[in-house]
């Protein structure tokens, strides 16, 4: 067998998620697989399992298998990207574009890919990084986007834009989606953003409902550096986040700037899938 050391990391806790964990479990043990549980599942089985910090995940493990939706694997891919561990997902959410095994199909699809006999894809991340007066106030990793967006209010907010510290525009809008390929079937495709293929070297930026109607998606090479800076005369409270998942405040002035990650997240997935399938099945194409 190919990995020896796994890891699970699993969503918020349901019945179904202790269900599909159990199972996972069982048939993991009859491989003779060494489990390491992920913090995120303390307190859903009554047995003593090995639960250790997603630090020690990344460390020690083979592979990760991830339990949950999207948002599981989007949480497992910012916090190992560093670690240059391999991500399954097995999909127990709603559409499931990156977590991609069915629950029902874990034995016969993880035989193969445990085995060796799998698709690995490389992805890269995101790092974004908030400025004030010199000093770098937050920075984050996003596996599918970066949202500079309007926090509360009904009102939109002003920023410019630039591109390897080349001026692009000043715009009012209710924010811009700065996407990932993988990001670009999530937030950027419901704000009429381009669907990207999953390998190419691009990133995507898409307005959020722009003041200016000739204000249109851009597509950029993924070497390139966006910086906003939030006009002095923005009158709404802005917020960065990354993947929906973490947030921080912005303030006028302040200048938030994107990038390429160094390193990149490596999933792995079952044999004979392709990017298209899983469009066609999710997007309900050709019905």
């Amino acid at each position: 067998m190919t990995f020896k050391i796994i890891g699970v990391i699993v969503k918020p806790h349901t019945e179904l998620v202790r269900d599909k964990l159990e199972h996972l479990l069982d048939y993991l043990n009859q491989k003779e697989c060494e489990v390491l549980l992920d913090e995120s599942a303390e307190g859903l089985l009554s047995s003593q399992n090995n639960i250790v910090s997603r630090d020690d995940l990344g460390n020690r493990c083979d592979i990760v298998i991830t339990l949950g939706g999207d948002g599981t694997m989007l949480n497992a891919a910012r916090s190992l990207a560093d670690k240059n561990v391999p991500l399954i997902g097995i999909n127990i959410g709603r559409l499931g574009f990156l977590a991609d095994v069915s629950p029902d199909e874990i034995d016969t699809v993880l035989d193969d890919i445990l085995s060796g006999k799998h698709i690995k894809e490389e992805r890269f991340l995101l790092e974004a990084k908030v400025t004030r007066n010199n000093k770098v106030l937050f920075s984050g990793d996003a596996f599918n986007d970066v949202v500079v967006h309007v926090r509360d209010v009904a009102r939109m907010i002003e920023f410019e834009t630039r591109i390897n510290d080349q001026f692009v525009n000043h715009q009012r809008a209710d924010g811009l989606i700065i996407s990932t390929p993988t990001g670009s079937t999530a937030y950027a495709l419901s704000s009429g953003g381009p669907i990207l293929q999953s390998n190419l070297d691009a990133i995507a930026l898409v307005p959020i409902c722009p003041h200016t109607l000739s204000s249109r998606p851009l597509v950029i090479n993924s070497n390139a550096e966006v910086e906003l800076v939030i006009s002095e005369t923005n009158q709404a409270i802005a917020q960065v986040t990354c993947d929906g998942q973490t947030s921080f405040d912005v303030e006028n002035g302040d200048r938030i700037s994107i990038k390429r990650k160094q390193h990149t997240i490596t999933l792995l997935h079952p044999q004979g899938l392709n990017n298209f399938d899983i469009l066609r099945a999710k997007l309900h194409w050709s019905e």
